[in-house]
């Protein structure tokens, strides 16, 4: 028994994200479990972050921003089709 209880239909989406090992128990915990873990999970995000940038310098600062910019153009993408 897992302290989360799932819906017993997840959609291949759903069923796909929460199969990658260690994104997906954080997926599922937003998803499904307390309703504060997404603040736990942008804090690890942001502290990851923290440990790039003091690990590599410039480049951990930047080259997460630029891998963000292919996910950017598809959300304006969505928003603009409505």
């Amino acid at each position: 028994m897992s302290a989360i209880d799932l819906p017993r239909n997840l959609p291949l989406g759903q069923r796909l994200l929460f199969a990658i090992p260690l994104l997906g128990r954080i997926a599922k915990e937003v998803a499904y479990g307390d309703k504060d873990n997404i603040y736990y999970a942008i804090a690890a995000g942001l502290s990851l972050w923290g440990c790039a940038i003091m690990l590599f310098g410039l480049p951990g600062l930047y080259l997460p921003a630029l891998a963000m910019v292919p996910v950017m153009w598809i959300i304006l993408i969505l928003i603009s089709r409505g």
